[in-house]
Order: structure tokens, then sequence, then C-alpha cells
């Protein structure tokens, strides 16, 4: 990954940061806090961006107007040393590729997130699955959906939770793991990710990353599976 320098206003570098775009903005993502005045230089410089780095950097920016749209821990698991969990599909489910269009996932998904989940999206149905489901499934919002993804589907053949993975940054990344709650047993998702393990150790990779919203109880099931802290993060948007 190239990595980009902002220098501070003495014009020693500041910050590194990987060029990238996300919800239709500009975005500074993993960003490096190299030395003083990485506040005033993403100010200056990245008006209208998102961007993604450190905690101490977003509450300085937070302070200094800068709007925060997510509080995440990143984790990442050891595929060849992650405990035993149970992965077959519990009874009236089966797993199957995730090859549905965005349409039939949709529901299971959107019931995923309700108003109270920390990662609830805020706009109607359609521009959810236009501009969120559909775009990801398509491989446009963070890489392409990997081979060990999943669904699990019920007798009638509706899809009622999945895991989904794709290839973000050089590396397999967990973009979504959702259940609707009223259709499927408590636990599903623990089974689903912990399938995904064995299939992308299958397929050869060594670990699975992904990002937990701080609040999500999700995270004490994937400290289970074996996933641990690698770093805390804020994304934020910058004032135009």
């Amino acid at each position: 990954m190239e990595r980009v320098i902002l220098a501070g206003p003495d014009g020693v570098p500041a910050i590194s940061y990987v060029e990238d775009r996300r919800n239709g903005r500009p975005c500074a993502d993993l960003i490096e806090v190299l030395g003083p005045g990485a506040a005033e230089a993403v100010m200056t410089n990245l008006r209208g961006w998102a961007v993604a780095g450190p905690v101490g950097l977003g509450e300085e920016l937070i302070a200094r107007g800068a709007r925060i749209t997510r509080h995440a821990h990143e984790m990442t698991c050891e595929l060849s040393t992650a405990p035993y969990a149970e992965e077959g599909a519990p009874d009236g489910f089966r797993f199957v590729p995730c090859d549905r269009s965005a349409e039939d996932v949709f529901a299971a998904w959107r019931a995923a997130y309700p108003r109270s989940h920390p990662d609830h999206r805020a706009m109607d149905d359609d521009a959810a699955l236009r501009d969120v489901l559909g775009p990801l499934l398509a491989g446009r919002i963070i890489g392409e959906i990997l081979p060990c993804s999943l669904l699990a589907v019920d007798a009638d053949d509706s899809v009622g939770g999945g895991v989904l993975v794709t290839f973000f940054h050089d590396r397999p990344w967990v973009a979504e793991v959702f259940r609707d709650p009223a259709r499927t047993p408590s636990g599903l998702g623990a089974r689903m990710l912990a399938a995904v393990r064995t299939r992308a150790a299958d397929a050869g990779y060594e670990r699975l990353g992904l990002a937990v919203s701080e609040g999500n109880p999700a995270r004490r099931v994937y400290e289970r599976l074996g996933f641990t802290l690698v770093r805390s993060s804020m994304t934020l948007v910058i004032p135009s």
C-alpha cells in the first residue's frame, strides 16, 4: 500500500495515510501520526474528507469541529491457532455460498442493524440497498467478495444471515456478520464465523481481520473465536 505523507505547519512530516474512498468521499485511511501538528495538517489539507486513524488524533479533530462517524476496534484472528468452535449450521438452516442477489440478502442484513444497534445505517431502505449492500456485494466498496463467505438459508431457501469476507488492503477482511434476530436462533453468527474461519484456512489464508464498533456486544463473540485487538481507531468527516 502506497502511503501519502502530509506535512504540518512547520513543514515537518505530520501524518501518513492510504488514500481511498468511503461513502462517496475521498478518505485518508490508516492514518499514522509521524510528528507534531497532525490535527492541524488534517484540518488544513483534508477539508471535506473522511479520515480514519488513532483515537487520540480523532479526539483532537472532534475538538476542532470534525464529526465522528465510527469508533471501531480492529481485530485479527490467527487461523492456525484459533480455538475450537461449533461451525455446523443449526437445525432448519444450511450454509451456502454467497451467490444471492443483494435483494435476496437485504431483508436479513437490514434486520440485523435496528436503530438501537451501533452500526445502524440512518437511511431509508432504498438507499441502504442501492448505496451500501448492493455495492458491497458487487465488490465496489472494500474489495471483491471472497469464496470463503457464506449465507445461512432456511428450509424455504430464504436468507437468514451471512458472513461477507472481502479482500481489503491486501488481506481477507470480514466486512459483515449479520443475522435476522426474529428469524434465526441465537448463536448463528458465531457458527457462521467459525465456519468461515475454516473455509479461509482451507483457502490458504493465515489470518482474518475485522472491525467492531465501540459498544457492539458482538466483540465478546469475536474474542471467543480467537480474534484479538490490534488497534482502535476513529473515522471522522472533516468540515469543508
